[in-house]
């Protein structure tokens, strides 16, 4: 049932090619922006989830997420997607992979 054998229960930071990749490849995956409102406005990547990590309620969102599934994150920079991914993992989520540089390395189109 559970097969946690590729696991490590840390934060995979990965570039934008192999986190396209891995996305696409992926039955289990679910994409989370996890930007501000506007930002998502302006532009994110199809088919993304938002949770805006500013909010109050972020905690709360991520706590009624589904464990087995694999998360993808991402934000500006890369950096509030890795804390936030931090925090996934010490909430008892088993894969969560990080956009490292963020969606300003971002080579594909983004819907609006």
């Amino acid at each position: 049932m559970h097969s946690n054998t590729n696991t490590t229960n840390t934060v995979v930071n990965l570039d934008s090619e192999s986190f396209a990749e891995k996305f696409r490849n992926d039955s289990n995956a679910i994409l989370l922006d996890i930007r501000t409102l506007q930002e998502f406005d302006s532009g994110h990547i199809p088919d993304s989830k938002l949770i805006d990590i500013y909010l109050p309620t972020f905690p709360d969102k991520i706590s009624e997420l589904d464990k087995e599934k694999n998360y993808y994150l991402y934000c500006r920079s890369g950096n509030r997607s890795y804390h936030a991914g931090v925090f996934m993992i010490q909430q008892g989520f088993k894969t969560v992979f990080n956009l490292a540089s963020g969606i300003l390395d971002w080579h594909e189109p983004l819907e609006k």
